[in-house]
């Protein structure tokens, strides 16, 4: 499949004198070339989103939306090309690189159906108060590479719908999809409205320092989450961070097993786990420890397992790229040198049988040390640490770690005791007897190191928009 990639700017195509190439992870095939932006491209775009923003951010909220469903048909239209490239890009397997593409056309409707209105905020005898929400400029979109369409349309959507325009930076990890879906996006929206930038460090430092950029929306890691928010504050940009995760799962005495299991499973395997807010730390109740552990390497085995045919239907594949292979390699390797007992998996070389591809068996550990690598620190792969506890309010402190405010779950028969135990979770979201999956309709943020802000639903629509208050008088 030979395709050709560019930066769009002012919905004109625009290649590069630099490029670079990705490498599949699945089979460390080289893939295209792909257009590195030049700080004159960057210049270009937000000269572009100036002008389209004075006609774009008067239209209303109806004529947005209407562009929105313009933008998931167009998604229809393209799927399965665009998902030929996620999985050529991510390592996925077909179907979990069609659940990236589904998700965006998702979103698109979501928010083409879901806006900011006024409202009142407060009425009497002598006045009335009425909140509107004002566009804000241009958002600069910093994307992650674990989900590329899906972490990149979000931020997309958001800014569409509250009347801003948007650049987009995706991950250099993964540009291919996200540059090839605004590319067939073009002339749905006004020039200028709608742009993608291919680079790297720089190109995002540029966006947080330029004060022709108004808010930064960025999905990654933490510290380089920190050195964002330090840059966007000399020009009071507005920022919204989504960081990592250290989500910590607590499965209580009385939890359904046959139903927890399968859950904590996809938790923390789905995607080799690489999801935001994956289960990366399993506290099972010590009653149940040993026939919790018995059953999850059983289930484990039987469901996640290397496939090097991406086209054979799986939810587990490579890890994304060499630098985080390599990450999780070394907190596996930590694991064996410290005499951690790993209950199923643990190879870390020649897991194929081509011996190609960033691939890493799904491995489970059994009872690390809580100050281990693997508990402290976010994996972001397929290595799950599975640890007893017998004292609620000691796994509470265990769980709420610093970088664990991203997600969390909770199993139990006993909806009240869930609850009881999810309320004392230090986490923006904490899904009950079931994985995380997050909702389009429900706030996602961060607590502590996992975040400033959020997004997704109402209130993470918000941060798209200032809001103005008109005070009438009776």
């Amino acid at each position: 499949m030979q395709l050709r990639f560019y930066n769009i700017i002012n919905d004109e195509l625009r290649g590069s004198d630099k490029t670079h190439t990705v490498t599949d992870p699945r089979t460390e095939e080289e893939l295209w070339p792909c257009p590195i932006a030049t700080t004159e491209d960057f210049e270009d775009a937000v000269a572009a989103a100036e002008k389209a923003f004075v006609k774009w951010s008067q239209t209303t909220v109806a004529e947005r939306q209407a562009l929105l469903v313009k933008l998931a048909d167009n998604l229809k239209e393209h799927a399965d090309e665009l998902a030929g490239i996620l999985a050529k890009e991510t390592g996925k397997s077909a179907i979990l690189a069609g659940i990236d593409v589904q998700a965006a056309i998702a979103q698109s409707l979501y928010y083409s159906q879901n806006g900011l209105t006024d409202e009142i905020q407060h009425e009497d005898e002598h006045s009335k108060v009425v909140a509107t929400h004002i566009p804000i400029g241009t958002v600069g979109a910093i994307c992650p590479w674990n989900f590329p369409l899906i972490l990149s349309n979000i931020k997309i959507v958001s800014s569409l719908v509250t009347g801003n325009c948007v650049i987009v930076k995706p991950s250099p990890f993964t540009p291919y999809a996200v540059l090839k879906h605004i590319e067939l996006a073009r002339g749905i929206f006004p020039p200028g409205v709608l742009q993608v930038l291919n680079g790297g460090a720089n190109l995002g430092a540029l966006m947080c320092s330029h004060p022709g950029i108004h808010k930064i929306s960025f999905t990654g890691q933490t510290s380089t989450g920190k050195k964002v928010m330090a840059a966007c504050a000399k020009t009071l940009k507005k920022v919204t961070l989504e960081l990592a995760g250290n989500d910590a799962c607590i499965v209580l005495p009385d939890a359904d097993l046959e139903k927890a299991v399968p859950s904590v499973a996809s938790g923390g395997f789905f995607n080799a786990g690489q999801v935001c807010v994956a289960s990366k730390r399993i506290y099972v109740h010590e009653s149940i420890y040993e026939e919790f552990l018995e059953r999850l390497v059983k289930e484990v085995e039987e469901k996640y397992q290397v496939q090097e045919d991406g086209t054979v239907p799986s939810v587990f594949g490579p890890v994304d790229n060499k630098l985080q292979y390599e990450i999780v390699k070394g907190i596996i390797e930590d694991c064996k040198q410290r005499g951690y007992k790993i209950k199923t998996g643990g190879k870390t070389a020649n897991v194929t049988k081509s011996g190609k591809g960033y691939w890493l068996e799904p491995t489970i550990v059994d009872r690390p040390d809580e100050g281990s690598l693997l508990v402290q620190e976010e994996q972001f792969g397929p290595v799950l640490p599975i640890l007893s506890w017998s004292d609620e309010d000691d796994v509470i402190k265990r769980a709420n770690l610093a970088n664990a405010g991203l997600g969390a779950s909770v199993y139990s028969k006993d909806l009240k005791e869930a609850e009881r135990v999810a309320r004392r979770l230090e986490a923006g979201s904490v899904w009950i007897n079931q994985s995380e999956r997050p909702n389009f309709a429900a706030y996602f943020s961060g607590f502590k190191d996992s975040g400033f802000g959020g997004e997704m639903g109402r209130q993470g629509l918000l941060s798209y928009a200032y809001t103005k208050c008109l005070h009438f008088t009776k």
